[in-house]
This record gives structure tokens, C-alpha cells and sequence, in this order.
């Protein structure tokens, strides 16, 4: 009978093999002979048994002849256990291959966790706002012939000069004007320093229908403190009404003037009271009759809260 002495082992031959293997390895650490002369066979060995004895002897000597990567795989290899060794080596399979799948597990692992660390927010500092140092300006050219100021040090403060000064504590930012006539809010109104007529006219309700522009330059800066009459036509004073009354002070009148028999030269010497709102008063007395409370005044068109205020001491009814 011919034994095929190539012929791959099976499963079960490699698990014999293995622990045939075991018994050598553990007779030769004894120093004796894994047999016994009566077990010693007479004929020609198995061939099993001759493949564990030869795989035997070439794995060892093998070992010793092994670098030492081949050394690590065979020691991972032997650690295994028998059924998985079996499975790995009958799907083609070897420890090269456990080596690379660890490799490859431990790269993912590594791999999450940088991801994990690098995803978490950072903080970030606040911007500092830059700081803009403004150019110093070049010194102004001085006429031929005039000293130039010197500088002043750097730890002297530049002091304003007394004209720089507006007189009384007043806002030079604003205008304060009064708009009267034909407007449809007629008051006292502020605006912003380099403001045009138009613009008062405008903060004042705008111009009623109907009403005479062109007596007025809507395009005149305003100034301040300063009256705007619209659509009515300035009305000069009468030289009665320029004297005033004999012996009173200008500008203000002697005793309180009567509200409902007053002339226009009489209301004319009230403060804040022009030739306008002088006709404006009679205008209003003669549609709706005397006045009743010096209160009505504020429905006479030109006569604000403020303007009232002035008067209160001085009309009566």
C-alpha cells in the first residue's frame, strides 16, 4: 500500500500533531526520549506520525533559524487556540493576517480618538479693538514777518480760550427758531446748526395749503433765535407803535394789556408778540369773540407753551 507522503493533513492531524509536539517538547526539556525501546516500532512509522516527528524537529529548528518578526508571529500563532488555528489555517489564514487585522483595529481606534479631540470647540479669545492714533496736523503757515507760537509740551493740556467759549453755557450744536404764520404746528423748534428755512418749515407740520412761499428764502441758513414768517407779508410798524407809550420802558408794555380791546400797536409791544402774531390775535378774537382765559392764546397760530409763558403776567382779560 503506497502512502501519499505530501498529502495535506487534516484538521485532527494537525491537533495530533500539536500535541505530539508537546509531549517532544516536554520529554526533550526532561532529557529523555518521548518512547520507550518496547514501544519502539519494528516496521516502516505511520505516515502521520512520521509528518508529526519530521514537522516536529523542522519547527524547532526552524525557531532557532527564525528572525525575530517570525519568532513574534509563531508565538502568537502557538497562543492561539487549537480550534482557532485550525480555522485560520484551513480558510488560508495565518498570523500575518491576525497581525494586520489588530494593526488595522488599532489604527481605527487611534483614528476616533483624534477625531473626537479635534472636534471639541475651542475658545476664542475676544478681538482687542485696534487702536487708531490720529495723525497730528501739520502746523499752520504763518504770514512773513510773524512769529510762529512755540509748541506746547507734552504734558501741558491745550487751554480753551475765553472766546472759544460760547456766552452763558448755550449749545452751539442747535438752532432754536420760531416758525409762525400759515404752519401747521406754529411753535418754537430746534434744529441742528446749518439748518435751512425749509428745514424749520418742515419740523413746524409743513406749509398750510394755499399758503405764499415767496416771501420767505426757504434756502437761508437759519440763525439763532430768529422769527420765520410764513405766507404772510411782513407788516411794518406804525410810528405810534415804533414810539411805543410815553414814559414805558421799550419793549415791554405799562400795565397789563386787555386781551379783547387791545389794537394791533398794543399787542405789538408785548414780548415775543410781532406785527403777525399781533394780527394773528385779532384775527382770532374777531371769529370767535373775546377771549375767555388767557389760556386761548395757545389757539392763536405763532403762540407756543413758551411764548404763553411770557405773556401770562402781562395780558389780561
Amino acid at each position: 500500500m503506497r502512502v501519499d507522503l505530501w498529502k495535506r493533513p487534516t484538521f485532527d492531524d494537525r491537533a495530533d500533531a500539536a500535541r505530539r509536539r508537546l509531549e517532544l517538547l516536554g520529554v526533550t526539556l526532561a532529557g529523555g526520549d518521548s518512547r520507550t525501546p518496547s514501544e519502539q516500532p519494528v516496521g516502516p512509522a505511520p505516515p502521520a506520525e512520521r509528518f508529526v516527528t519530521e514537522e516536529a524537529h523542522s519547527v524547532r529548528d526552524a525557531r532557532h533559524r527564525a528572525q525575530p518578526a517570525r519568532r513574534v508571529v509563531g508565538d502568537v500563532h502557538d497562543h492561539l487556540p487549537i480550534r482557532i488555528q485550525g480555522l485560520l489555517d484551513s480558510g488560508g489564514f495565518t498570523a500575518h493576517h491576525v497581525l494586520v487585522v489588530i494593526a488595522v483595529v488599532v489604527a481605527l481606534v487611534c483614528l476616533s480618538a483624534w477625531w473626537v479631540v479635534s472636534s471639541r470647540p475651542s475658545p476664542v479669545e475676544p478681538l482687542s479693538a485696534p487702536v487708531v492714533t490720529a495723525p497730528a496736523s501739520p502746523p499752520a503757515a504763518t504770514p512773513s514777518g510773524a512769529q510762529a507760537s512755540p509748541p506746547a509740551s507734552p504734558g501741558s493740556a491745550t487751554q480753551p480760550s475765553p472766546s472759544s467759549t460760547p456766552a452763558g453755557g448755550a449749545d452751539t450744536s442747535e438752532v432754536v427758531v420760531d416758525v409762525t404764520g400759515k404752519v401747521r404746528r406754529p411753535g418754537i423748534v430746534s434744529l441742528p446748526t446749518g439748518a435751512r428755512v425749509a428745514d424749520a418749515v418742515a419740523e413746524a407740520g409743513g406749509a398750510r395749503p394755499g399758503a405764499d412761499l415767496s416771501t420767505i428764502n426757504l434756502a437761508r441758513v437759519l440763525t439763532d433765535g430768529e422769527q420765520i414768517l410764513v405766507g404772510v407779508a411782513p407788516v411794518s410798524p406804525g410810528p405810534d407803535a415804533a414810539a411805543g407809550p410815553t414814559g414805558a420802558t421799550p419793549g415791554a408794555p405799562v400795565a397789563p394789556v386787555d386781551l379783547n380791546t387791545a389794537t394791533l400797536q398794543q399787542l405789538d409791544t408785548l414780548p415775543d408778540i410781532g406785527p403777525v402774531t399781533a394780527q394773528s390775535i385779532l384775527d382770532w378774537r374777531t371769529e370767535n369773540g373775546s377771549f375767555t382765559s388767557v389760556d386761548e392764546l395757545l389757539e392763536v397760530s405763532g403762540i407756543g407753551e413758551v411764548t404763553l409763558a411770557g405773556l401770562r403776567e402781562l395780558v389780561t382779560i
